[in-house]
């Protein structure tokens, strides 16, 4: 989903790509399209449009992404629809998501 975008540099979403294999699925259940596959290797396209939902990292078979899913910044965006106030997933201050 090109231009999706949550908070910027916070998503948790790592690709340890010495154990990637190819096999596509990444790409497939991700539901912004952070991930591609070419050259046989899976890469990220955009990661601060990560949702951080996990979908990426249950689905692969050799372990090579990894998420915190649902550590809140999804939900931080949500909240600031809703209230008007500028969202916060509490990764200020070099706490970290």
């Amino acid at each position: 989903m090109e231009g999706f975008r949550y908070l910027d540099g916070v998503a948790t979403l790592e690709l340890h790509a010495d154990r990637c294999v190819g096999c596509g699925l990444c790409e497939t259940v991700c539901p912004h399209g952070v991930l591609a596959v070419s050259d046989g290797k899976a890469r990220i396209t955009d990661r601060d449009a990560c949702m951080e939902c996990g979908a990426c990292a249950r689905n692969c078979p050799v372990e090579a992404l990894s998420v915190s899913a649902g550590v809140g910044c999804a939900g931080a965006i949500i909240k600031s629809w809703l209230t008007g106030a500028p969202p916060t997933c509490g990764c200020e201050g070099g706490g970290g998501c």
